[in-house]
Protein backbone atom coordinates (compact mmCIF):
# COMPACT_ATOMS: atom_id res chain seq x y z
CA UNK A 1 0.00 0.00 0.00
CA UNK A 2 1.65 3.30 -0.83
CA UNK A 3 0.26 5.34 2.15
CA UNK A 4 2.80 2.51 4.21
CA UNK A 5 5.71 1.93 2.19
CA UNK A 6 8.66 1.30 4.17
CA UNK A 7 10.83 3.74 5.42
CA UNK A 8 14.84 4.00 3.17
CA UNK A 9 17.29 1.64 5.12
CA UNK A 10 20.34 3.41 5.07
CA UNK A 11 23.80 1.36 5.36
CA UNK A 12 24.76 2.17 8.83
CA UNK A 13 21.81 1.02 9.74
CA UNK A 14 22.91 -2.39 9.30
CA UNK A 15 26.06 -1.90 10.90
CA UNK A 16 27.12 -3.38 14.37
CA UNK A 17 26.70 -0.78 17.16
CA UNK A 18 27.49 0.31 20.64
CA UNK A 19 25.03 0.98 22.99
CA UNK A 20 25.03 2.64 26.68
CA UNK A 21 22.15 1.23 28.05
CA UNK A 22 23.22 -2.09 29.74
CA UNK A 23 26.71 -1.24 30.32
CA UNK A 24 25.45 2.75 32.19
CA UNK A 25 22.16 2.69 32.24
CA UNK A 26 21.42 6.19 33.33
CA UNK A 27 24.66 7.27 34.04
CA UNK A 28 26.20 8.34 30.89
CA UNK A 29 28.91 11.06 31.06
CA UNK A 30 30.47 12.50 27.35
CA UNK A 31 34.00 11.13 27.97
CA UNK A 32 33.26 8.09 29.62
CA UNK A 33 31.23 7.26 26.13
CA UNK A 34 33.86 8.32 23.91
CA UNK A 35 36.39 6.28 26.14
CA UNK A 36 34.25 3.26 24.72
CA UNK A 37 33.41 4.25 21.16
CA UNK A 38 37.36 4.26 21.08
CA UNK A 39 37.23 1.10 21.87
CA UNK A 40 34.43 0.07 20.28
CA UNK A 41 35.31 1.40 16.94
CA UNK A 42 38.50 -1.07 17.13
CA UNK A 43 36.43 -3.72 17.59
CA UNK A 44 34.14 -3.52 14.69
CA UNK A 45 31.82 -0.99 15.87
CA UNK A 46 29.97 1.47 13.33
CA UNK A 47 27.73 3.42 15.71
CA UNK A 48 26.64 4.23 19.48
CA UNK A 49 23.54 4.47 20.65
CA UNK A 50 23.26 6.92 23.91
CA UNK A 51 20.21 5.93 25.75
CA UNK A 52 18.51 7.18 28.74
CA UNK A 53 20.04 9.67 31.09
CA UNK A 54 21.53 12.27 29.19
CA UNK A 55 18.94 14.48 29.72
CA UNK A 56 18.59 14.62 33.66
CA UNK A 57 20.92 14.01 36.65
CA UNK A 58 17.90 12.16 38.18
CA UNK A 59 19.05 8.32 37.70
CA UNK A 60 16.52 6.52 39.45
CA UNK A 61 14.91 5.30 36.70
CA UNK A 62 11.81 7.59 36.12
CA UNK A 63 10.49 10.00 33.58
CA UNK A 64 9.60 13.41 35.50
CA UNK A 65 12.76 15.35 33.95
CA UNK A 66 11.73 14.09 30.17
CA UNK A 67 10.14 16.44 28.15
CA UNK A 68 12.88 19.27 27.98
CA UNK A 69 14.84 17.68 26.03
CA UNK A 70 18.11 19.78 26.77
CA UNK A 71 21.50 17.78 28.04
CA UNK A 72 21.89 17.87 31.30
CA UNK A 73 25.48 20.28 31.85
CA UNK A 74 26.96 17.82 34.69
CA UNK A 75 27.01 15.10 32.03
CA UNK A 76 27.40 16.57 28.73
CA UNK A 77 28.43 20.43 29.23
CA UNK A 78 28.57 20.58 24.80
CA UNK A 79 26.64 18.11 23.09
CA UNK A 80 28.31 19.46 19.90
CA UNK A 81 31.63 18.83 20.91
CA UNK A 82 31.20 15.42 21.81
CA UNK A 83 29.02 14.67 18.99
CA UNK A 84 31.58 15.54 16.63
CA UNK A 85 34.07 13.93 19.00
CA UNK A 86 32.32 10.56 18.35
CA UNK A 87 32.37 11.34 14.56
CA UNK A 88 36.09 12.09 14.37
CA UNK A 89 36.16 8.25 15.29
CA UNK A 90 34.46 7.21 12.11
CA UNK A 91 31.03 6.46 14.13
CA UNK A 92 27.83 7.35 13.62
CA UNK A 93 26.11 9.05 16.71
CA UNK A 94 22.29 7.75 17.51
CA UNK A 95 20.58 9.83 20.37
CA UNK A 96 17.42 8.28 22.75
CA UNK A 97 14.09 9.51 23.54
CA UNK A 98 10.91 9.32 24.85
CA UNK A 99 8.19 10.05 22.52
CA UNK A 100 5.31 10.24 24.81
CA UNK A 101 6.48 11.47 27.87
CA UNK A 102 6.84 14.86 29.61
CA UNK A 103 8.33 14.91 33.47
CA UNK A 104 6.35 16.94 35.95
CA UNK A 105 9.25 18.08 37.03
CA UNK A 106 10.30 19.91 33.26
CA UNK A 107 9.83 23.00 32.27
CA UNK A 108 7.08 22.57 29.79
CA UNK A 109 4.95 20.78 32.15
CA UNK A 110 2.61 24.26 32.50
CA UNK A 111 2.78 24.82 28.82
CA UNK A 112 1.58 21.07 28.25
CA UNK A 113 -0.04 19.60 31.44
CA UNK A 114 -3.94 20.26 30.29
CA UNK A 115 -3.21 18.44 26.70
CA UNK A 116 -2.27 15.08 28.84
CA UNK A 117 -3.77 11.72 27.91
CA UNK A 118 -2.81 10.23 31.43
CA UNK A 119 -0.16 10.92 34.44
CA UNK A 120 1.66 8.16 35.91
CA UNK A 121 2.98 8.32 39.21
CA UNK A 122 5.54 5.66 39.00
CA UNK A 123 7.12 7.29 36.46
CA UNK A 124 6.53 10.97 37.61
CA UNK A 125 5.23 12.12 33.62
CA UNK A 126 2.24 12.23 32.01
CA UNK A 127 1.39 11.05 28.11
CA UNK A 128 1.19 13.50 25.63
CA UNK A 129 -2.34 14.02 23.59
CA UNK A 130 -0.74 14.09 20.16
CA UNK A 131 -4.40 15.05 19.09
CA UNK A 132 -3.28 18.47 19.07
CA UNK A 133 -1.11 20.02 16.56
CA UNK A 134 0.40 22.20 18.80
CA UNK A 135 1.94 19.01 20.85
CA UNK A 136 2.81 17.22 17.49
CA UNK A 137 5.24 20.45 16.36
CA UNK A 138 6.80 20.65 19.96
CA UNK A 139 7.88 17.21 19.97
CA UNK A 140 9.15 17.36 15.71
CA UNK A 141 11.01 20.84 16.43
CA UNK A 142 13.00 19.23 19.34
CA UNK A 143 14.12 16.33 17.09
CA UNK A 144 14.88 18.81 14.30
CA UNK A 145 16.89 21.04 16.48
CA UNK A 146 18.75 18.09 17.68
CA UNK A 147 20.16 17.25 14.02
CA UNK A 148 20.32 20.81 13.98
CA UNK A 149 22.48 21.83 16.92
CA UNK A 150 24.36 18.58 17.56
CA UNK A 151 24.53 16.69 14.27
CA UNK A 152 22.60 13.58 15.32
CA UNK A 153 22.81 10.53 12.45
CA UNK A 154 19.81 9.05 14.14
CA UNK A 155 16.79 8.23 16.87
CA UNK A 156 16.03 5.85 19.32
CA UNK A 157 12.28 6.43 19.15
CA UNK A 158 11.33 4.70 22.77
CA UNK A 159 7.39 3.91 24.31
CA UNK A 160 5.36 4.76 21.24
CA UNK A 161 2.68 2.05 22.64
CA UNK A 162 1.86 4.36 25.65
CA UNK A 163 -0.07 6.62 24.00
CA UNK A 164 -3.11 4.06 23.40
CA UNK A 165 -4.75 3.18 26.65
CA UNK A 166 -8.43 3.93 26.24
CA UNK A 167 -9.00 2.31 29.86
CA UNK A 168 -6.66 4.63 31.87
CA UNK A 169 -7.24 7.82 29.04
CA UNK A 170 -8.20 11.37 31.03
CA UNK A 171 -11.38 12.72 29.44
CA UNK A 172 -10.45 15.56 26.82
CA UNK A 173 -11.39 19.15 27.99
CA UNK A 174 -8.69 21.76 26.58
CA UNK A 175 -10.11 22.50 22.91
CA UNK A 176 -7.71 22.60 20.00
CA UNK A 177 -8.04 18.86 18.79
CA UNK A 178 -7.66 18.48 15.10
CA UNK A 179 -7.87 14.42 15.63
CA UNK A 180 -10.52 12.52 17.81
CA UNK A 181 -8.99 9.18 16.93
CA UNK A 182 -5.31 8.84 18.72
CA UNK A 183 -4.29 6.32 16.32
CA UNK A 184 -4.35 8.24 13.44
CA UNK A 185 -2.81 11.42 15.71
CA UNK A 186 0.21 8.87 15.86
CA UNK A 187 0.31 8.33 12.82
CA UNK A 188 0.37 11.89 11.54
CA UNK A 189 3.05 12.74 14.22
CA UNK A 190 5.26 9.54 12.81
CA UNK A 191 4.70 10.54 9.71
CA UNK A 192 6.06 13.98 10.05
CA UNK A 193 8.24 13.00 11.78
CA UNK A 194 10.55 10.58 9.90
CA UNK A 195 9.71 13.35 6.67
CA UNK A 196 10.76 16.72 8.05
CA UNK A 197 13.97 14.50 9.70
CA UNK A 198 14.88 12.95 6.14
CA UNK A 199 14.77 16.50 4.52
CA UNK A 200 17.30 17.34 7.30
CA UNK A 201 19.52 13.83 6.48
CA UNK A 202 18.26 11.35 3.97
CA UNK A 203 19.56 8.75 6.08
CA UNK A 204 18.29 9.20 8.97
CA UNK A 205 18.22 6.23 11.54
CA UNK A 206 15.11 5.36 13.70
CA UNK A 207 15.18 2.84 16.08
CA UNK A 208 11.77 1.09 17.45
CA UNK A 209 11.70 -1.61 20.48
CA UNK A 210 9.65 -4.61 19.38
CA UNK A 211 6.23 -3.96 21.55
CA UNK A 212 5.22 -1.52 19.15
CA UNK A 213 6.52 -2.94 15.87
CA UNK A 214 4.89 -5.05 13.11
CA UNK A 215 4.56 -4.47 9.14
CA UNK A 216 2.74 -0.99 9.22
CA UNK A 217 5.75 0.33 11.45
CA UNK A 218 8.29 -0.03 8.76
CA UNK A 219 7.21 3.36 7.31
CA UNK A 220 8.11 5.40 10.15
CA UNK A 221 11.43 3.19 11.15
CA UNK A 222 14.30 1.69 9.90
CA UNK A 223 15.57 -0.14 12.73
CA UNK A 224 13.90 -2.84 14.70
CA UNK A 225 14.60 -3.96 17.99
CA UNK A 226 14.53 -7.15 19.95
CA UNK A 227 12.64 -6.23 23.27
CA UNK A 228 14.58 -6.20 26.09
CA UNK A 229 16.27 -9.52 27.41
CA UNK A 230 19.64 -8.75 28.83
CA UNK A 231 21.87 -11.29 29.62
CA UNK A 232 19.47 -14.07 28.09
CA UNK A 233 20.58 -15.18 24.75
CA UNK A 234 17.95 -17.75 23.73
CA UNK A 235 15.53 -14.75 24.03
CA UNK A 236 17.41 -12.96 22.46
CA UNK A 237 17.42 -15.30 19.44
CA UNK A 238 13.53 -16.07 19.10
CA UNK A 239 13.30 -12.32 19.27
CA UNK A 240 15.53 -11.31 16.48
CA UNK A 241 14.24 -14.14 14.69
CA UNK A 242 10.62 -13.36 15.02
CA UNK A 243 11.24 -10.03 13.84
CA UNK A 244 13.24 -10.93 10.96
CA UNK A 245 10.22 -13.04 9.49
CA UNK A 246 8.27 -10.23 9.58
CA UNK A 247 10.13 -6.93 8.89
CA UNK A 248 11.11 -7.16 5.30
CA UNK A 249 14.62 -5.42 4.70
CA UNK A 250 13.98 -3.45 7.46
CA UNK A 251 17.37 -3.59 9.72
CA UNK A 252 16.72 -6.17 12.42
CA UNK A 253 18.38 -5.79 15.55
CA UNK A 254 19.35 -7.39 18.92
CA UNK A 255 18.78 -6.53 22.03
CA UNK A 256 21.88 -4.88 23.54
CA UNK A 257 23.94 -7.58 23.78
CA UNK A 258 25.99 -8.39 27.52
CA UNK A 259 27.39 -10.58 30.00
CA UNK A 260 29.58 -11.03 32.87
CA UNK A 261 33.58 -10.80 32.40
CA UNK A 262 34.08 -13.75 34.76
CA UNK A 263 31.78 -16.04 32.31
CA UNK A 264 33.66 -18.37 30.40
CA UNK A 265 34.85 -16.97 26.88
CA UNK A 266 32.58 -19.47 24.95
CA UNK A 267 29.53 -18.65 27.39
CA UNK A 268 30.21 -15.01 26.26
CA UNK A 269 30.55 -16.08 22.92
CA UNK A 270 27.21 -17.57 22.77
CA UNK A 271 25.41 -14.02 23.24
CA UNK A 272 27.02 -12.82 19.97
CA UNK A 273 26.35 -16.14 18.50
CA UNK A 274 22.51 -16.80 19.07
CA UNK A 275 21.91 -12.91 17.45
CA UNK A 276 23.69 -13.81 14.36
CA UNK A 277 20.79 -13.27 11.58
CA UNK A 278 20.78 -9.52 13.07
CA UNK A 279 22.43 -6.42 14.04
CA UNK A 280 24.63 -7.04 17.04
CA UNK A 281 24.59 -4.33 19.90
CA UNK A 282 26.68 -4.46 22.11
CA UNK A 283 26.49 -3.18 26.05
CA UNK A 284 29.49 -4.17 28.13
CA UNK A 285 31.72 -1.86 29.39
CA UNK A 286 34.64 -2.79 26.90
CA UNK A 287 37.62 -1.56 29.10
CA UNK A 288 36.33 -4.35 31.39
CA UNK A 289 36.97 -6.86 29.40
CA UNK A 290 39.67 -9.82 29.51
CA UNK A 291 41.65 -9.76 26.78
CA UNK A 292 40.29 -13.15 25.26
CA UNK A 293 36.60 -11.63 25.44
CA UNK A 294 37.97 -8.91 23.06
CA UNK A 295 39.67 -11.14 21.16
CA UNK A 296 36.04 -13.40 21.08
CA UNK A 297 34.17 -9.89 20.12
CA UNK A 298 36.28 -8.79 17.56
CA UNK A 299 36.62 -11.97 15.45
CA UNK A 300 32.74 -13.01 16.15
CA UNK A 301 31.72 -9.01 14.92
CA UNK A 302 34.58 -9.66 11.96
CA UNK A 303 33.21 -12.50 11.07
CA UNK A 304 29.50 -10.80 11.44
CA UNK A 305 30.69 -8.16 9.13
CA UNK A 306 32.11 -10.58 6.78
CA UNK A 307 29.31 -12.56 5.73
CA UNK A 308 26.50 -9.96 6.47
CA UNK A 309 25.20 -10.37 3.17
CA UNK A 310 24.69 -13.86 3.48
CA UNK A 311 23.44 -13.76 7.32
CA UNK A 312 20.96 -10.67 6.91
CA UNK A 313 20.18 -10.77 3.01
CA UNK A 314 20.04 -14.69 2.15
CA UNK A 315 16.93 -16.92 2.45
CA UNK A 316 16.56 -17.71 6.40
CA UNK A 317 15.05 -21.06 7.02
CA UNK A 318 14.40 -20.55 11.50
CA UNK A 319 13.21 -24.55 11.76
CA UNK A 320 11.15 -25.46 14.47
CA UNK A 321 9.39 -22.30 16.08
CA UNK A 322 7.81 -25.08 18.78
CA UNK A 323 11.55 -25.57 20.38
CA UNK A 324 12.52 -22.04 19.87
CA UNK A 325 14.78 -22.37 16.54
CA UNK A 326 16.96 -24.86 17.64
CA UNK A 327 18.63 -24.78 14.24
CA UNK A 328 18.99 -21.40 11.44
CA UNK A 329 19.89 -21.43 8.36
CA UNK A 330 20.44 -19.34 5.58
CA UNK A 331 21.79 -19.26 1.76
CA UNK A 332 22.64 -16.66 -0.58
CA UNK A 333 24.22 -17.58 -4.46
CA UNK A 334 26.46 -20.46 -3.58
CA UNK A 335 27.01 -19.99 -0.16
CA UNK A 336 25.28 -20.66 3.02
CA UNK A 337 25.54 -21.17 7.13
CA UNK A 338 23.57 -23.39 9.42
CA UNK A 339 24.10 -22.69 13.22
CA UNK A 340 23.28 -25.74 15.65
CA UNK A 341 21.96 -24.16 18.93
CA UNK A 342 20.40 -27.18 20.54
CA UNK A 343 20.64 -29.98 18.23
CA UNK A 344 23.93 -31.82 17.73
CA UNK A 345 22.73 -33.40 14.08
CA UNK A 346 23.07 -30.80 11.19
CA UNK A 347 21.14 -31.61 8.28
CA UNK A 348 23.39 -31.20 4.88
CA UNK A 349 21.71 -31.47 1.48
CA UNK A 350 23.59 -32.38 -1.87
CA UNK A 351 20.73 -30.85 -3.55
CA UNK A 352 21.66 -27.78 -2.53
CA UNK A 353 23.57 -25.98 -5.12
CA UNK A 354 26.57 -24.77 -2.16
CA UNK A 355 29.93 -24.36 -2.76
CA UNK A 356 30.69 -22.92 1.11
CA UNK A 357 28.97 -24.42 4.04
CA UNK A 358 29.80 -22.51 7.61
CA UNK A 359 28.88 -24.90 10.70
CA UNK A 360 28.01 -23.14 13.88
CA UNK A 361 28.54 -24.61 17.01
CA UNK A 362 25.88 -22.37 19.33
CA UNK A 363 26.37 -24.48 21.93
CA UNK A 364 28.33 -25.11 25.52
CA UNK A 365 29.73 -28.46 24.14
CA UNK A 366 32.07 -29.42 21.86
CA UNK A 367 31.32 -31.55 18.29
CA UNK A 368 28.50 -31.51 16.09
CA UNK A 369 27.28 -34.01 13.28
CA UNK A 370 26.62 -33.74 9.80
CA UNK A 371 23.45 -35.64 8.58
CA UNK A 372 24.56 -35.25 4.82
CA UNK A 373 21.77 -36.38 2.84
CA UNK A 374 22.82 -37.03 -1.41
CA UNK A 375 26.67 -36.91 -2.20
CA UNK A 376 28.09 -33.91 -1.45
CA UNK A 377 31.77 -34.92 -2.27
CA UNK A 378 35.45 -34.21 -1.24
CA UNK A 379 35.40 -31.49 1.25
CA UNK A 380 38.13 -29.14 2.76
CA UNK A 381 36.97 -28.26 6.37
CA UNK A 382 38.65 -25.52 8.37
CA UNK A 383 37.54 -25.41 12.52
CA UNK A 384 37.82 -22.60 14.47
CA UNK A 385 37.38 -21.84 18.48
CA UNK A 386 35.43 -19.74 19.34
CA UNK A 387 37.97 -16.90 19.39
CA UNK A 388 38.64 -17.31 16.08
CA UNK A 389 41.94 -19.77 15.96
CA UNK A 390 42.50 -22.64 13.37
CA UNK A 391 42.46 -25.67 15.60
CA UNK A 392 42.07 -28.34 12.94
CA UNK A 393 42.30 -28.55 8.92
CA UNK A 394 41.31 -31.74 7.07
CA UNK A 395 39.65 -33.09 4.19
CA UNK A 396 36.72 -34.95 4.09
CA UNK A 397 34.91 -37.42 2.07
CA UNK A 398 30.65 -36.34 2.89
CA UNK A 399 28.67 -39.32 1.73
CA UNK A 400 25.25 -40.18 2.41
CA UNK A 401 25.02 -40.58 6.37
CA UNK A 402 26.20 -38.98 9.69
CA UNK A 403 29.78 -37.17 10.24
CA UNK A 404 31.05 -35.87 13.12
CA UNK A 405 33.10 -32.66 13.28
CA UNK A 406 35.04 -31.76 16.04
CA UNK A 407 33.84 -28.17 16.54
CA UNK A 408 34.65 -26.71 20.24
CA UNK A 409 31.98 -25.22 22.21
CA UNK A 410 30.79 -21.56 20.26
CA UNK A 411 33.41 -22.52 17.47
CA UNK A 412 32.78 -23.19 13.82
CA UNK A 413 33.56 -24.93 10.57
CA UNK A 414 34.11 -23.93 7.29
CA UNK A 415 32.74 -26.40 4.79
CA UNK A 416 34.68 -25.52 0.86
CA UNK A 417 33.33 -28.29 -1.47
CA UNK A 418 36.03 -29.31 -3.96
Amino acid sequence: MPEYRPAFVPAAAKEPMYSTWYSMHQNVIDTHIEEQCCLAKKLGMEAVIVDDGWQTEDNRRGYAYCGDWETYDGKFPDMKRHVDAVHELGMKFILWYSVPFIGKYSKVWDRFKDKILRFNENHGAAVLDPRYPDVREYIINKYEEAVKEWGLDGFKLDFIDTFYSPEQQLPSTTPGKDYESIPAAVDRLLTDSIGRLRELNTDIMIEFRQMYIGPAMRKYGNMFRAADCPNDSIQNRVRTLDIRLTCGDTATHADMIMWHPEEPVESAALQLINCLFSVPQVSVLLDKLPSNHLTMLEYWLSFWKENRDLLLDGRIEPLNPELLYPIVRAVKEDRGIVVAYHEQLVPIDAGTPVSQWIVVNGRRQDGLYLEVTGEVGTAKVIIKNCCGDIVEELSAMLTTGIHKLDIPASGLATIFIQ
